[in-house]
């Protein structure tokens, strides 16, 4: 009678409470804005792609999915605003573990993810998305690939995680504008804090905000001698 076992489970559950689940794959239940999803690669407002082709992401990923070949800056028709860019820029989706370690890597906000998740090739060279497939659109979109079930709102808040970590982990910077524009965004508005307002003030003073949109808090940059970053 062992077999019978595996009805207790079910059978204690009758006449209780019942549980709706979202018919999938018609819906999709609601993601959280930070998930880990297909990377983009991401512009400025001006249209300039912002990888400059540093390598970093991919020495930071675990998975060994990324490759990056930097270039120089044509300049006549530069493709980023420093010196170099990402002349080729690959990611192998069969080995990536969205661990998004090469987001907070990049020192540029190039790289961030989107909410999609779902995704199927029927080849290899599918699953091997190149730089042409993974830069945003003019309108700062993802790009709709074939094998890809996008739903609305999956394609907002690409930069979510980035904007989320805040410098050394600390409170006092949550709720401040530390990174660039974005094409079709502009400068995206920052999480609720984690500290409480009139805490955050007194832990560190207001922030310097420079013409690219950067934070210098004079706390810091009071520490900074000729030996600083």
């Amino acid at each position: 009678m062992g077999y019978l076992d595996g009805f207790k489970v079910p059978i204690k559950q009758m006449g209780k409470r019942q549980r709706v689940t979202v018919p999938y794959p018609k819906e999709k239940a609601p993601q959280a804005e930070r998930r880990h999803g297909r990377h983009v690669l991401n512009r400025y407002e001006d249209g300039m792609e912002k990888c400059i082709g540093c390598e970093l992401c991919a020495g930071v990923c675990p998975a060994r999915c990324i490759y990056v070949r930097g270039a120089d800056n044509p300049a006549d028709d530069p493709v980023s605003p420093g010196e170099r860019y990402g002349f080729i820029y690959e990611i192998n989706y069969l080995r990536c573990i969205h661990c998004d370690l090469c987001v907070e890597a990049c020192p540029t906000e190039a790289i961030t993810e989107t909410k999609l998740f779902e995704f199927s090739f029927t080849s290899r060279q599918d699953a091997i998305y190149t730089k042409a497939e993974l830069v945003v659109d003019d309108a700062g979109r993802p790009q709709h690939l074939p094998w890809e079930d996008w739903r609305p709102g999956e394609d907002q808040h690409t930069s979510a995680w980035m904007r989320a970590t805040a410098p050394a982990g600390r409170a006092a910077y949550e709720g401040r504008v530390a990174w660039s524009g974005e094409l079709g965004h502009g400068i995206r508005a920052p999480e609720r804090g984690q500290a409480h307002e009139d805490d955050r003030s007194l832990a560190d003073p207001d922030p310097v905000v420079g013409q690219d949109g950067g934070v210098e808090h004079p706390s810091e940059s009071s520490d900074h001698g000729d030996g600083g970053h």
